[in-house]
């Protein structure tokens, strides 16, 4: 089954947050900037050291964060959050996003990444929006 987590966006102090949440909270921090990503090239220049995706991880807590949701526009209380559901297969994520997006509204339609895993996002029917993931298995 999907683990869920949520995951938090901010315009430019995602690395200042999960700096604090780890203070807070404890665990292994993993922070991967726009600039050192294939992005980069698509990144105006003074997004470059914000942070693509980042994650702390502490026991069985997973609390990511992105400062992507900048750069669709002005975040507010309530679109600063989403649900993030990291799924187990291709069939698993196919299936959720199609259930949770019925009269909802998709923002990203499933697709390949350059990490190497299948992504979407949509706000549902309800008001509230959903990242799905699955890294798919690395083939050789």
């Amino acid at each position: 089954m999907a683990q869920l987590s949520p995951y938090l966006s901010f315009s430019g102090d995602c690395r200042a947050a999960l700096s604090f949440y780890q203070q807070c909270l404890g665990g292994e921090l993993a922070l991967t900037r726009f600039g050192d990503s294939p992005v980069a090239a698509q990144v105006p220049a003074e997004a470059q050291d914000h942070i693509l995706h980042g994650t702390l991880t502490a026991g069985a807590l997973v609390l990511a964060g992105s400062d992507a949701g900048s750069l669709r526009g002005a975040l507010t209380v309530g679109t600063n959050v989403a649900l993030a559901l990291d799924c187990a297969s291709d069939d698993e994520i196919t299936t959720l996003f199609a259930r949770l997006g019925e009269g909802g509204t998709i923002i990203d339609p499933l697709a390949d990444m350059f990490w190497g895993g299948k992504f979407g996002a949509l706000t549902d029917r309800f008001g509230i929006r959903w990242l799905f993931n699955y890294d798919k298995p690395a083939t050789h």
